[in-house]
């Protein structure tokens, strides 16, 4: 098993809390990891982005190289169509559809859902408003994770069990209510792909 997986977003739209809800998914799961970020400044909404790399054996760079990613996983569309020079031919974008604009030249969201369009393998949904359907906005970045559950190579219970651990100090609302924003973006992207097929 091998993932090369690029997350990317806006500074406080919580990317870090998704790579860290993998790597604890893939820590039980037994397989090797190596992750390389970049912060942006979030209070000026920078950019974010982290190369996770997942294998069960053991993994010589942290840097995904052009074209070798598995799958983009985007809080906000003009930051995936930014890395997607790294995306394989087989690759998945998993993007949330909402805009996140910080600057004068923003493009269009005609613009931006073109070029969405092209891709043959994506999954592109509205996280806000399936965070708002749950209960929280705070969790829109677990839907986003959730949406990505068919292509990660790590078993759903995995992924359930690292949310656990990761948010038990908040306390079990916390936990729980993440627990059904990662079920609500799995249901999603397994919706989409059986329309797919």
């Amino acid at each position: 098993m091998k993932k090369d997986i690029i997350l990317c977003g806006v500074g406080g739209q919580g990317i870090l809390s998704i790579a860290t809800v993998i790597g604890e998914a893939a820590l039980k799961e037994n397989l090797y990891m190596k992750q390389a970020e970049v912060h942006g400044m979030s209070q000026r909404g920078g950019d974010v982005q982290s190369n996770l790399r997942l294998s069960d054996r053991p993994i010589a760079s942290d840097l995904i190289p052009i074209d070798k990613c598995d799958l983009i996983i985007s809080l906000e569309p003009m930051e995936a169509l930014r890395y997607l020079p790294y995306l394989n031919h087989d690759g998945w974008l998993v993007t949330n559809e909402v805009p996140f604009v910080n600057i004068p030249n923003y493009p269009s969201e005609e613009a931006l859902k073109a070029e969405l369009d092209k891709l043959p393998h994506k999954i592109v949904l509205n996280v806000n408003e399936v965070a708002k359907e749950i209960g929280s906005p705070r969790v829109a970045n677990i839907v986003l994770l959730g949406a990505t559950i068919p292509f990660l190579g790590i078993s759903y219970e995995k992924m359930q069990e690292g949310i656990r651990d990761i948010f038990a100090r908040k306390g079990e609302a916390i936990v729980e209510m993440n627990i059904k924003a990662l079920a609500a973006g799995k249901e999603f992207a397994e919706s989409r792909i059986s329309i797919k097929m």
